[in-house]
């Protein structure tokens, strides 16, 4: 009889707690409740294998069926890795959180074009002394500029905003006394070229777009911040540039990747094209409309000429900004455009393609809208 009446009672605190919990996920303020993005990412993360168990323990059959094929069973990190995230057999899951920069390279493929098959080539971030950032090189822009119009003649209103977090990133081939990819920077041939590029061509296409000239590494300087800070410095200036021009609808950083020439190039044709990728901070609360808009453009560039972009990742997690701004709009990405073995003509050439898929998308969209 007291055996029976100690399952009532623990059944009825179980009942309880259940009860508690789901009141504390249902009552608490938006900012801190367990989304559905929580656990998405929570489960995307778990072994196929943790699932082939838990359903052998229901199903008979089914357990049979895998102690026949002779499948491992490890209880342990069946049952460690669900609430720890820690795998027994696997070492970077015990260190990657504790050892600094280990976990920057922390992030997930959305989707990737064929020419980018292994996370390794995807995307590759660092930043090296800010002094280094500094320093006065001698440059060399030999590219075809663009032709702008005066200011006067550009539309007023601006519907796309462009900056770059890393302005002072720039490229080998431009800089005739550097050798080594740590010291691919520049004060003024840079980045910030093929953002004016991009405006350019959106011009063009009936877009008025604004591009800002901000030296995001002097600020860092003057504040006594470190490279690492360069999204919290820039901040400011998307925020000043929605207060300044109320018809910005998109927002784009415009960064080049860290990695060397075959990982950020594509022949097609026999013209060479500098690839694109798309990087989207999971740890904003919104991101997945931001993802939307990466992964349509990604699609519609693959459309136009496939393997110009290498596709569309989601960063977050200690060592990585995890934000990159996009929380100010749901149409906020951050494209890395070529890298530091890049020809700036290379990358107009992307660029220009990219202004074009841009422009049909946002003028389908606009006929949608009205």
């Amino acid at each position: 009889m007291w055996k029976f009446a100690i399952k009532i009672i623990v059944s009825c605190l179980t009942l309880i707690v259940i009860f508690a919990i789901v009141g504390l996920m249902t009552t608490a303020k938006p900012a801190h409740r367990m989304t559905t993005v929580f656990f998405s990412n929570w489960t995307s993360t778990f072994d196929q294998s943790i699932f082939s168990f838990l359903y052998s323990i229901e199903q008979t059959p089914y357990r049979l069926l895998m102690e026949n094929s002779k499948q491992y069973k490890d209880y342990v990190n069946y049952t460690l890795f669900p609430f720890t995230s820690l795998q027994l057999t696997n070492v970077n899951s015990l260190i990657g959180k504790e050892l600094p920069g280990f976990a920057t390279y922390e992030q997930r493929v959305i989707i990737a074009s064929e020419q980018s098959d292994d996370l390794a080539s995807l995307f590759h971030e660092s930043g090296p002394p800010l002094e280094d950032i500094l320093a006065e090189r001698d440059a060399i822009d030999d590219s075809e500029t663009a032709e702008r119009e005066p200011d006067g003649e550009f539309l007023d209103e601006k519907v796309v905003f462009l900056y770059s977090s890393h302005n002072r990133e720039s490229f080998l081939p431009h800089l005739p006394k550097e050798t080594k990819p740590d010291r691919a920077y520049h004060k003024e041939v840079n980045i910030t070229k093929v953002s004016d590029r991009l405006a350019h061509s959106l011009e063009k296409s009936g877009i008025g777009a604004a591009v800002d000239k901000t030296d995001i590494t002097t600020l860092l300087h003057e504040k006594g911040w470190t490279y690492g800070k360069s999204y919290e410095a820039s901040r400011p200036v998307v925020q000043t540039a929605m207060k300044q021009h109320d018809n910005i609808e998109y927002i784009f950083d415009i960064h080049r990747d860290s990695l060397p020439y075959e990982k950020t190039t594509k022949t097609i044709d026999d013209i060479a094209y500098a690839t694109l990728l798309f990087v989207i901070g999971a740890e904003n609360s919104d991101y997945e409309k931001n993802l939307t808009l990466a992964t349509t453009l990604h699609t519609l560039l693959e459309e136009k000429l496939p393997g110009i972009s290498r596709g569309v990742i989601t960063r977050e997690g200690p060592g990585s900004n995890g934000v990159y701004n996009q929380d100010v709009t749901e149409n906020a990405l951050l494209i890395e455009v070529g890298g530091y073995d890049n020809h700036l003509e290379e990358m107009y050439r992307t660029i220009d393609i990219f202004a074009e898929v841009f422009a049909d998308y946002y003028l389908a969209a606009e006929k949608v809208s009205k």
